[in-house]
C-alpha cells in the first residue's frame, strides 16, 4: 500500500506545493503512483520529455549534467523526502539535466497529463502557485546577485552554508555536508576555477573553518562562514 504520510510530507517539503490546501493535496496524491528504481539506473536524461515530477520516498538521486570537457558535474543530490522535476508539471519542457539513482529508490510519480486538468479547474490554486514561483525566482535572482556583489570567499561561503542547510548533519566536529562535491563542481557553482576553489578551501582548512575528507566537507566554524557571506 502507498505510504500516504510519506507522500504528503514530500509534497509539503517542496515550495511549489506549500500553496495547496489539505483537500487539494489529497486530490493530488490520488493521482500519484510509485516506481522502484535500482542503484545506478537512469531515471531520465537531459532532453527527455518533461512529462512528470517525482519525489524520493526512499533512497537518493543524483542530478547532473555534462561539462564542455566531457566530465559529469553534480548539480544536486535529491534525498528521501525531496521532490525533483516539479517544473515539468507546469511547462512540460525537456529535462534540463540527468537524474540517476545513487542507491535503490522508491519514487512517487505524478504525471503532467493528470495534473494539468486539475490545475486548470482551480484558478485560485493557479494564482497561489504563481506566487510561490515568484518567490523561487527571487531566490534565483539573489543567487545571481551573489556573483556580482560577493568575492570568491563570499560566494563559496554562501554555497557551503546553503548546502549545509539542505544536506548537513550536525557532528561533534561541526556540520558535515552529506554528499561529495568535487572542487570542479564547486567551481562551476561559484563561477571560479577548480584551482581557486582548492586554494580557498585549503586556507579555510588551515584556519580551522572547515575540514576536508575525501570529497566531504565539514563546516567547523559555520558562524565565521556566515559572516563572510553576510547571511542573516
Amino acid at each position: 500500500m502507498p505510504n500516504r504520510a510519506a507522500q504528503r510530507q514530500a509534497l509539503l517539503n517542496c515550495t511549489l506545493f506549500t500553496a495547496m490546501q489539505p483537500e487539494e493535496l489529497d486530490r493530488l496524491l490520488a493521482m500519484a503512483s510509485e516506481r522502484a528504481v535500482r542503484r545506478g539506473q537512469t531515471i531520465f536524461l537531459k532532453g527527455d520529455p518533461g512529462s512528470s515530477m517525482m519525489a524520493v520516498l526512499s533512497g537518493s538521486v543524483r542530478i547532473s549534467t555534462g561539462s564542455s570537457d566531457g566530465k559529469e558535474i553534480t548539480l544536486n543530490i535529491i534525498r528521501t523526502g525531496d521532490v525533483f522535476g516539479e517544473i515539468a508539471l507546469l511547462d512540460g519542457r525537456p529535462r534540463s539535466a540527468d537524474a540517476t539513482a545513487i542507491e535503490d529508490c522508491n519514487l512517487m510519480v505524478i504525471e503532467r497529463r493528470h495534473f494539468q486538468p486539475f490545475l486548470h479547474a482551480n484558478h485560485d490554486l493557479l494564482v497561489r502557485m504563481l506566487a510561490m514561483l515568484c518567490h523561487r525566482l527571487r531566490q534565483t535572482s539573489a543567487a545571481l546577485g551573489d556573483l556580482v556583489t560577493l568575492d570568491l570567499p563570499g560566494r563559496l561561503a554562501r554555497l557551503l552554508m546553503r548546502l549545509a542547510d539542505d544536506h548537513g548533519t550536525q557532528t561533534p566536529a561541526g556540520i558535515r555536508i552529506e554528499f561529495k562535491l568535487s572542487q570542479r563542481d564547486i567551481g562551476t557553482r561559484v563561477a571560479s576555477s577548480r584551482e581557486s576553489v582548492n586554494k580557498q578551501l585549503q586556507v579555510w582548512r588551515d584556519a580551522g573553518l572547515v575540514s576536508l575528507d575525501h570529497g566531504y566537507i565539514t563546516l567547523r566554524q559555520p558562524e565565521r562562514l556566515r559572516d563572510l557571506c553576510e547571511i542573516d
